[in-house]
């Protein structure tokens, strides 16, 4: 006969019994691993696998996952698990889903080439974002990989000396410069006023895992306070050594150690933290189609 002890026993089993852990398989020394045995549209409905999730993603930096069939509401849902979304003032969003941004390259619009840098996105604001969400809608049969830093390494491996140099530099960023280039000249002021170039520390520190970050990417247009005693002996050495300066470190994201590369199938996700990374979009998939869709998270002012 069951007793009350043996159904109190078997609740007790089945509430301690350890869930599924996600499967991450790394993909390279430095950055990124893909995940296993995980649905994401069950990963926005469930608070410990979404913390499994996230501990997966400041460890690794991306991670990748293949197979992802999920709408678009468990799309928004999931990256809302990490904050608030944001819009993109120039590419805009879908109408149904707020934040949610939809890239999408083929024939009926014309090559463009600002995803084809080693970029931050959204180092132009105040508070870039944290991280994104990107899924595969529909790729090219061969081509159309993107590619991520590790930023945080980027700063580790500088020559100390760099590092001295740089600890306390600052600089400008400007959606003006980049995104505004292809604008009217009256719309690419009015850009510029709706979004001032903020001012970035050129070595940042995360504010989950206190490592600290090079910090400058394709939107920095110049260091700010590089003209000091310190620097400078007479005019040749801020320009042009300020600009060769910050074009050595906005180079560092080109060096392969630091990479990882992924080949988007139809439903694979990246989802990266964006505050420790680069990335790059490879754009050599023309005449075929690559459509994307993106959640970026608000993310806190650099420090």
């Amino acid at each position: 006969m069951t007793t009350t002890a043996d159904i109190t026993s078997a609740r007790r089993a089945v509430t301690t019994t350890p869930r599924p852990t996600i499967k991450a398989e790394p993909l390279t020394c430095s950055i990124g691993a893909e995940l296993f045995d995980v649905d994401l549209g069950e990963v926005s409905r469930d608070e410990a696998l979404f913390e499994e999730l996230k501990s997966l993603l400041l460890q690794y930096k991306v991670v990748f996952l293949r197979g992802q069939d999920m709408t678009r509401a468990e799309h928004v849902a999931l990256a809302e698990r990490f904050g608030p979304l944001e819009d993109h003032p120039v590419v805009g969003s879908d109408p149904d889903h707020s934040g949610l941004v939809r890239i999408y390259k083929d024939l009926s619009s014309p090559p463009e080439h600002y995803e084809n840098s080693y970029h931050c996105d959204g180092t132009w604001r105040e508070n870039p974002p944290m991280g994104a969400v990107l899924r595969c809608v529909e790729g090219p049969v061969i081509g159309g990989d993107t590619i991520w830093v590790n930023m945080a390494l980027a700063y580790e491996k500088l020559p100390q000396a760099v590092k001295d140099q740089i600890g306390g530099l600052r600089a400008r960023h400007s959606i003006e410069a980049t995104f505004g280039g292809r604008l009217a000249i009256q719309d690419r002021h009015e850009l510029k006023e709706r979004f001032p170039d903020p001012e970035h520390p050129v070595v940042r520190t995360h504010p989950e895992t206190g490592e600290k970050i090079l910090f400058v990417n394709s939107f920095t247009t110049h260091l700010v306070n590089y003209h000091n005693p310190d620097n400078i002996r007479c005019g040749i050495d801020y320009a042009p050594g300020s600009a060769n300066l910050l074009s050595y470190l906005i180079s560092q994201a080109a060096i392969p150690e630091y990479q990882v590369r992924w080949r988007w199938t139809k439903n694979s996700v990246a989802i990266w933290d964006n505050r420790s990374t680069q990335h790059y979009a490879v754009q050599d998939y023309w005449p075929g189609a690559r459509k994307m869709e993106r959640a970026s998270i608000v993310g806190d002012r650099p420090f």
